[in-house]
């Protein structure tokens, strides 16, 4: 039964794992977005592990990555981040079920809108290519296999995150349950979250002031309750997705910052946590 679960869970790719965990923003127009929260040069790299009864067993690692796109597609040359997404099983995962996949997007900096989604999934003996173009001049997603109507604001996985990174609790609805739509695999989703409340973690870095939210995800095999999930990103500028954490029917998911350079803001960690109590 142990492995049955292990394998289910790598299944679903790390990246879209990551990504729906904290894909939090709400739904609005294509109106301009202050970012402070990151940067081109910023990495940030996590640790995905399934925990049971057995004890924790490392299943992958995603990593995370912001750049200046150096080319300009966009129809009215606006200035675009190509963010690329990494997902990569390790140790006894990679041995039954080795996963290398590989998402990008680009992102136009004013809006934090994709034009562009670049998918390439390598998961055991399935291979999936895709490349979406979203012409936001006529309300079209196109994929290599399919063109369909999509919304003004609608997200891919990686955009998502990014997207609710920039924003602020001010910018959410007042019953503290927001919405988000993303178009993954020729398919239009939507997706809510719950906010939860503000509290204290420790970390490697030391103790950080995180915002927790619950998402909304599809109930089935893997998952019992429509919520889930626990998410924490840190309580300031950045954001930071610090971890999320899954309940599955056989013990639970994490992913768990492990590693992070280049960020926009100096990072909000206390080394000591009786001083800033």
């Amino acid at each position: 039964m142990f492995t049955y679960f292990c394998r289910d869970m790598l299944k679903r790719n790390l990246i879209f794992l990551l990504i729906l965990s904290f894909s939090l923003a709400g739904v609005y127009g294509q109106q301009l977005i202050e970012n402070k929260a990151f940067q081109a040069g910023e990495f940030l790299k996590y640790r995905v592990y399934y925990s049971s009864s057995l004890g924790n067993l490392t299943a992958g690692e995603a990593t995370l990555e912001v750049e200046e796109w150096k080319e300009i597609n966009s129809s009215d040359n606006r200035s675009i981040y190509h963010i690329t997404g990494l997902g990569n099983s390790k140790g006894f995962f990679d041995w039954f079920y080795k996963v290398r996949d590989r998402f990008e997007t680009h992102i136009d900096k004013e809006t934090l809108l994709p034009y562009m989604f670049v998918r390439r999934t390598r998961e055991g003996k399935y291979k999936y290519d895709d490349d979406v173009f979203f012409d936001r001049d006529n309300l079209l997603a196109k994929s290599r296999r399919e063109i369909k109507p999509i919304p003004n604001n609608v997200h891919d996985i990686i955009s998502a995150l990014y997207y609710l990174r920039a924003l602020s609790l001010d910018d959410f609805s007042a019953d503290s349950t927001y919405s988000l739509s993303f178009y993954l695999d020729d398919s239009l989703y939507h997706t809510q979250v719950k906010y939860i409340s503000k509290g204290r973690m420790k970390t490697s870095w030391g103790w950080v002031d995180c915002l927790k939210f619950s998402p909304k995800v599809a109930t089935g095999e893997v998952f019992s309750d429509e919520y889930p999930m626990s998410v924490w990103v840190t309580d300031d500028d950045n954001h930071l997705p610090i971890l999320a954490e899954s309940k599955v029917i056989v013990g639970s998911i994490r992913m768990e910052l492990i590693e992070f350079s280049g960020l926009k803001n100096k990072a909000s960690f206390i080394k000591d946590k009786k001083k800033n109590e």
